[in-house]
């Protein structure tokens, strides 16, 4: 087996940018005016998700994350309406994908905190969610661990609270969803305890690992015994997905580097490798090495 590096959002050459819009802009504008800009945007960003769809396949890179992004103010009316008539667009590229084999994931932003003892703050990750889960539906993505939307466990020590919070997700969020582990809430161990109980995947990620643990090797036998630990949460261990970087000022510096200079040897054995370098494609071509 040979790990498969996905590539996350954007490139550093202009090849796959996306248009986004804040609320402030947005509302300058009158109810048409919105609607006009957000379809403007749309549709751009349906073309580039195309485009990013061909430059993995021209790159040889089978796993691409989506930007959380993508379609800003979807989880609104108005981004809902717009999105219908642009539907049929999103499920060919969708479908161009898994005729390719390129595996699709994304991973909301920190907003969702499903863990949170604020009712209201729990009601608005749903939401995020439900919009990344519809947009999982609108690109024809399977309701499985193949299309995962990865998050963190929020809010530290109320993994009970979490368990019981992902239990009641709907299926197109449930059936997706993956957690994983930080240098702050949930370390590594903690977050497997979560996962095993609300039977969901654990996205393992070294580097949060070390920082967590203050272990000075990415060899250090903790993160190859996580690692395995890690795959026994995915019903497929063969879609067991994991994400390495860097620290950029030193071993244990939670900031991202720009390339990967150090890989775990346990990730040998990991079937899909996000690769969360700032340097995006750069670092993955300097990885080719390293994969034979």
């Amino acid at each position: 087996m040979v790990p498969e590096l996905g590539l996350v959002c954007i490139t550093v050459s202009k090849d796959v940018r996306y248009r986004t819009v804040t609320r402030k802009r947005l509302l300058e504008h009158s109810d048409e005016g919105q609607r006009k800009l957000l379809d403007d945007i749309y549709r751009d960003n349906i073309q580039t998700l195309a485009g990013a769809v061909q430059y993995c396949k021209r790159e040889g890179i089978r796993l691409y994350r989506i930007p959380s992004s993508i379609f800003p103010f979807f989880d609104d009316d108005v981004g809902r309406e717009v999105m219908r008539d642009l539907a049929p667009s999103l499920a060919h590229t969708g479908r161009r994908a898994i005729e390719l084999g390129l595996r699709l994931v994304m991973h909301p932003d920190q907003f969702v905190v499903l863990s949170s003892d604020s009712p209201e703050v729990v009601a608005n990750s749903v939401k995020i969610l439900q919009m990344h889960a519809d947009i999982m539906d609108l690109l024809q993505q399977p309701r499985s661990s193949w299309a995962v939307l990865e998050i963190h466990g929020g809010k530290s020590n109320r993994s009970d609270a979490l368990v019981e919070r992902i239990k009641e997700l709907p299926d197109p969020i449930r059936s997706r969803l993956c957690l994983e582990n930080d240098e702050y809430s949930y370390n590594a161990e903690q977050i497997h305890d979560v996962c095993t109980r609300a039977q969901v995947p654990m996205v393992f990620d070294a580097h949060h690992h070390i920082v967590s643990e203050k272990l000075s090797s990415y060899d250090d036998p903790s993160v190859a015994a996580m690692l395995e630990k890690a795959r026994t949460t995915w019903p497929n261990p063969e879609h067991q997905l994991v994400h390495i970087s860097n620290g950029r000022e030193g071993f244990n510096d939670r900031q991202h580097s720009d390339l990967i200079a150090v890989m775990p040897s346990a990730y040998a054995q990991a079937p899909w490798i996000e690769i969360e370098a700032k340097n995006k494609e750069e670092a993955i071509a300097g990885l080719r090495g390293w994969l034979q």
